[in-house]
């Protein structure tokens, strides 16, 4: 190639990857051949828009999370009928034991209700769907499992509000490079996105307190009413379905939760 030639090519390349003195977005993937080069790009992003080196670091140091992308590949459960939904998930399992809880911390749920105006009910069907009442709260690393999903050409534009969300946090020393999260970075007893934690989080949301007054301060938050009804076609349904877009999961919250608040 000539050196005119070569010149005119680097300006054209110039002009494409730089508009008005920012980079253009780092481009998605659907392998991860190309992870590390998107990371570069978005880790320049992220940095134009004021994020530190703190989170820069563990950005650069993610990696991109296979298993991420084959359990975001395979969510199959919320295709089954409510009764199938229901026993693959232990919901007759989920209300016994959440009946106990909420006599056992009668005083943690009183308080919630007085401030949030949420019964304890779908709080306690929430947390038990979740992470089985805090019991498996998921063993991935956070900050590769939102990066991969950002990175990634199936809803990139959902997860990079996520990714530059997790970033604030590890930059305000809330999350780190290391903090554990499920599959799709979901953190805590009730399984905050990031974006999540940092609009409704409420204390630490790995214990089961901080956990609960979040997902009630998210109810309040999306329009809980409170002393409204929660059952499909009532007042409060609209807050559970804020919280899961999958109809069946909505409807198993607020059965459940109705077993817990009534004792049956």
């Amino acid at each position: 190639m000539k050196a005119g030639k070569f010149g005119t090519l680097v300006a054209a390349i110039m002009t494409l990857a730089w508009t008005g003195g920012e980079a253009v977005a780092a481009q998605c993937g659907s392998t991860s051949a190309g992870y590390e080069t998107w990371k570069q790009s978005f880790a320049e992003e992220a940095k134009a828009r004021g994020v530190g080196p703190t989170a820069i670091s563990a950005l650069m140091g993610a990696h991109y999370n296979q298993p991420t992308i084959n359990a975001d590949r395979g969510m199959k459960s919320f295709h089954l009928s409510l009764d199938q939904f229901l026993a693959k998930r232990g919901g007759s399992i989920i209300a016994a034991r959440g009946r106990k809880l909420k006599q056992s911390n009668a005083g943690l749920f009183a308080e919630i209700e007085q401030r949030y105006g949420v019964p304890p009910g779908p709080l306690i069907a929430i947390w038990g769907m979740e992470t089985g009442f805090g019991s498996v709260m998921g063993n991935q690393n956070m900050i590769s499992a939102v990066s991969t999903l950002a990175y990634d050409c199936r809803r990139p534009e959902l997860f990079n509000d996520q990714l530059y969300a997790a970033l604030k946090l590890i930059d305000r020393g809330e999350f780190s490079a290391g903090t554990r999260s499920s599959m799709h970075g979901e953190v805590g007893q009730t399984q905050f996105m990031p974006k999540t934690v940092l609009e409704f989080g409420v204390g630490n949301l790995d214990s089961s307190s901080g956990a609960l007054m979040s997902t009630a301060n998210y109810l309040k938050a999306h329009g809980w009413q409170r002393g409204a009804g929660y059952q499909p076609g009532e007042p409060n349904f609209a807050a559970i379905q804020a919280w899961n877009a999958a109809s069946v999961y909505q409807q198993a919250i607020a059965l459940i939760g109705a077993k817990i608040d009534s004792g049956n």
